[in-house]
């Protein structure tokens, strides 16, 4: 039997394979490969453990191989393997033998015998199905995110003792459960086959928790817009406004509009999640879109990650979800720069003492900032006290390039008189409406393309985003008159896109492309025109 252990670095990771040889000496136990003082330390709390579960710990010199030898190892999740090898180890030297089954084993051990649990299990498991495991025992605590990939066995443990009776169950494969057993039964249990999954093409939503509803937010119809047509074709967006105008209470609601995520999405996701430690055995698997809202302090590696063993930052941990950046122009300049690349490739390549990893980081990004450091800039009714100097140097944060990336841009004022109905009430859009428009765009991507608008490459843009003469002569018209870069015009061409499928249209009509320049245009010039 071979015990495989994981040392997680990045977003990949690698097996440990975890060998004991007892041999004559004095009794001491040795660690090699690598091993940092949590795992050295493994040693003290897997003896008592040994002991204080009921079984007897070898009097000989005891030598724990950890290889590869030149990959170091983190963590204090080699405890339960190194146990286990250990009692393997005293089993075979007592005459025992065991099947040459390949087995992932993973937990913390308490003095007292019980396994804690611990992070990367997803991670662990996933890696352990490419390289042909299929059979994992962890802790039960993090059973149901192990069970969460498909086509593995897994064994929840809660004391060593159970986690030793599930290594001899090896050599009994009658003993496995089948794969349609209760996921709750004792032994080796796998995802049913016939667990049902979200379907690509239907746009499922959770409920309205409180706190995320729309209709609560009056006369702001432009914005409320914006941020549909945001969620249903997954563009990039700024709102400017002055303080207390709304525009961040109604962008901490954008999570209701986010349908629930597809299977793959969910597993990509789960997978950083698992190994930043985010994962509740309430929720082993991550199904909704998720929201990251980093203070305005957050540091480089905060945001895109970082540290010894490469951890995930903000936009990892944002992939296939959304990254709020709430008064963005306070973040530091260095941090808004580093975006431009993530934006672009849905991807971040971290390197860290002669290894690199690449992270996904297919993020949405929402920005909402005041229009100058007072907030009055723009507005018809306060007084702006910035100098110009201040509103140049303020809106310097926000270099061409990360704005260029940014599709929708919407100016957030007070609520105007005409959004108000015949008793002068104004009016407002509830979430369950701006859903409908969500889920028919999102469909109608499912099934023509398989990504979201934003996501389109120029191929795509020529095949999808087809247009007649007439909406060509107002995009090129609208190009020249605001200076569009290439980017803004294929920028214009998504937004369109998005808007027809909102409205159900195969085709991308006139009124489709002006609504789509029209949120555009702002910003075409730092500081921005208003």
């Amino acid at each position: 039997m071979q015990i495989y252990s994981f040392s997680p670095f990045g977003y990949e990771g690698a097996l440990v394979t975890v060998e004991v040889d007892l041999r004559r000496g004095i009794p001491a136990v040795d660690i090699v490969g690598l091993a940092d003082g949590a795992v050295k330390e493994s040693r003290e709390r897997m003896q008592a453990a040994i002991r204080n579960a009921g079984f007897t710990f070898p009097p000989e010199r005891v030598l724990i191989s950890l290889s590869p030898a030149d990959l170091k190892k983190e963590g204090a999740g080699f405890d339960l393997p190194i146990a286990l090898g250990v009692l393997r180890a005293q089993s075979e030297a007592g005459g025992k033998t065991f099947c040459d089954e390949q087995v992932l084993v993973m937990g913390e051990l308490e003095l007292s015998g019980n396994i804690r649990p611990v992070k990367g299990v997803n991670a662990a498991v996933s890696t352990a199905l490419s390289a042909g495991i299929t059979k994992c025992i962890v802790p039960q605590q993090n059973a149901q995110e192990a069970r969460e990939v498909p086509g593995v066995f897994v064994y929840g443990a809660d004391t060593l003792e159970n986690a030793f009776h599930a290594m001899q169950e090896l050599q009994n494969p009658d003993l496995f459960r089948r794969k349609n057993d209760s996921m709750n039964s004792a032994g080796f249990d796998c995802r049913p086959e016939n667990q049902e999954e979200k379907s690509a093409e239907k746009v499922l939503f959770a409920d309205v928790e409180p706190g995320f509803e729309y209709a609560e937010i009056r006369g702001q119809g432009k914005l409320l817009r914006a941020l549909q047509i945001a969620a249903a074709g997954g563009h990039n967006l700024i709102a400017i406004g002055s303080p207390g105008c709304g525009k961040t209470m109604a962008i901490q609601k954008f999570p209701a509009l986010l349908p629930l995520l597809t299977m793959e999405e969910s597993h990509s996701i789960t997978r950083i999640w698992s190994l930043a430690g985010l994962i509740k055995p309430s929720q082993p698997l991550v199904t909704s879109a998720p929201f990251r809202m980093p203070h305005q302090t957050a540091s480089i590696e905060g945001i895109c990650g970082g540290g010894p063993n490469c951890r995930p930052g903000e936009i990892s941990l944002a992939h296939n979800g959304v990254l709020f950046l709430d008064e963005a122009a306070e973040f530091r300049t260095s941090v808004l720069q580093m975006l431009r690349v993530p934006l672009e490739s849905g991807t971040i390549s971290l390197s860290r003492a002669g290894r690199t990893t690449t992270y996904p980081a297919n993020f949405q990004l929402l920005m909402a900032v005041n229009p100058c450091p007072c907030g009055n800039y723009g507005s018809p009714t306060k007084i702006c006290l910035c100098s110009g100097k201040s509103i140049d140097q303020y809106w310097k944060k926000f270099s061409a390039p990360l704005l260029d990336r940014v599709d929708l841009r919407v100016f957030v004022g007070n609520p105007e008189a005409d959004e108000t109905d015949d008793h002068g009430k104004a009016i407002g859009m509830s979430t369950e409406e701006l859903r409908r428009g969500v889920a028919v765009a999102v469909a109608a991507q499912r099934t023509r393309q398989g990504i979201k608008n934003a996501r389109l490459s120029p191929q795509q843009i020529i095949e999808f985003c087809r247009t007649d003469s007439s909406v060509k002569l107002i995009l090129e018209q609208s190009a020249e008159r605001y200076g569009f870069s290439p980017r803004a015009i294929s920028s214009c061409l998504k937004i369109a896109r998005t808007i027809a499928d909102i409205a159900g249209s195969k085709e991308i009509q006139a009124e489709h492309l002006k609504e789509a320049v029209d949120f555009r245009r702002l910003c075409t010039t730092i500081p921005p025109d208003f």
